[in-house]
Order: structure tokens, then sequence, then C-alpha cells
């Protein structure tokens, strides 16, 4: 990163702060808390211990409901992308289901999973709900993915007797991984935005439930708190994603950004 684009970045967070500040001027803790507030609300939340609990369990969930979603999410996009009986017999469904907000999806989830004894029903809820929220995302950018492949290199391919396996492997995994690849960045950052919402109504613990159990409290810097500690771990994931496409790419002969 260049000192040039450090510096813009840190004076637009700056510019942001100030007026921050100078909107919430007088404020109290049951108000919209100003900067210092928010800050001293982190702190406190820090020192309780509290706030790391909630950090680990967000992580743990939008963990697994993204590693899920990967694992259905691409096989299904690549053979919707590849075969033509797949795309007509699952793609009508996929497009259906894909416009529903995840979070409709909270009653079933807490119905389906209440009765489960094995693991903490309200984890599996909100696990189900990232899964929902990142596999459509993934299974459009593995589908476009390969359905966008140049027509030459399958040629090529089957000039040279290769087909199957290692078809798969040679050319269309290869082909299709730059779009793959933006398309797990973007669901993480939808899965992520996700979790907060679903934490706020189903469970016991995690940032969201920070939030809407502040609120209920009339700590309102606490909720701005958490919101930070959100926005900083979001950011965190992101350019995590970003590493792991870059690094992919550069190992695979691509161009990296």
């Amino acid at each position: 990163m260049s000192v040039r684009k450090f510096l813009l970045g840190l004076t637009g967070i700056g510019l942001f702060v100030l007026a921050w500040h100078c909107a919430t001027l007088g404020n109290s803790r049951t108000d919209v808390p100003g900067p210092w507030l928010a800050f001293t609300g982190l702190v406190e939340l820090a020192s309780q211990g509290v706030l790391w609990r909630y950090v680990i369990a967000s992580v743990f969930r939008v963990t697994w409901g993204f590693l899920l979603a990967v694992i259905v999410g691409i096989p299904l996009g690549l053979a919707i992308g590849w075969s033509q009986w797949i795309r007509e017999l699952l793609n009508p469904l996929v497009q259906a289901l894909r416009p529903i907000s995840p979070i409709a999806w909270l009653p079933i989830a807490v119905l389906v999973f209440g009765g489960m004894r094995w693991w903490e029903p309200s984890d599996l809820s909100a696990i189900f709900l990232i899964f929902l929220a990142s596999v459509f995302p993934i299974v459009t950018a593995s589908t476009s993915a390969v359905e966008g492949i140049d027509s030459k290199y399958l040629r090529a391919a089957a000039n040279f007797g290769v087909g199957g396996v290692s078809l798969l492997r040679l050319v269309i995994l290869p082909a299709a991984l730059p779009q793959i690849l933006t398309g797990l960045r973007l669901a993480m950052g939808i899965a992520w935005v996700v979790l907060v919402a679903a934490e706020m109504l189903g469970v016991q613990s995690g940032l969201g439930f920070q939030i809407n159990d502040s609120r209920n409290n009339l700590r309102y810097d606490f909720v701005v708190a958490a919101m930070l500690v959100i926005s900083v771990i979001g950011m965190l994931l992101d350019a995590i994603m970003l590493r792991i496409e870059n690094m992919t790419l550069t190992r695979s002969g691509s161009t990296s950004r």
C-alpha cells in the first residue's frame, strides 16, 4: 500500500470521526454516543471479557456456515454450468430460492433445529442461515464462471484427448477460478452481514446479540462499540479473502491484483 493511499484513507476516516463528534456533542450513553463514549464502551466490554466471547461465537458461526456453503456451492455451480440436464433440473430451483432473504428462514431454522440435543440449537440455526446467505452467490459465481469459459480451450483439450476428471482439473477449474474466488469473497461479506442480523433475532451470544441486548438496556455506547468491532472484523475477513484470492491466482499463473 502506497503512503498516499494510506494517508488519504486515514484522512477520510478522520473526517468521518470529526463529523460524528460534532453531530453528537453533549449526548449521553442513552443517546447516540460520540466517538469517545463509544471507545470507553468498547474498553468496558473488553475488560469484562464479554466482547471476546461474543467475537469468538460470531466468527465460529460464520466460519462453519461459510465452509459448508463452499463445500456445497462450488461443486453444484460447476455441475450446473457444465451439464445441460443438471442445469435444466436444478437451476430453476436455485433461482426460485435465491431471492428469499436468509432471515426469512429463521422461523423454519428454529423449528427444524430447536429439538437438537447434540449441538446448541441456536448455533445450528445461525450456521444454517449463514449457509443460505453464502451458498447462492457461490453457486451463481461458479455457474457463470463455467459458462463463460472460452470454447477454444475446450476444443484444444478435445484435440489432445483430455476429458473427464482431467478436463475438470486441467481446463475447467483453472479457467473458472478467478470468478469463483471473487464469488467467494462476495459471499463472505454477505455471510458476515447476515450473521449479525441472525444473532439479533435468534441466539443468546455473539456481536448481534450484544447489540440487541445493549439496546434493550439503553447502553448505546455498547451498541456502537459492537458496531465498530463488526466493522473491523468484516474488513479483516475481506482482507483475508483477498489475500487468499491473490495467492491462489498467483500460484495458478493468473494475474494477482
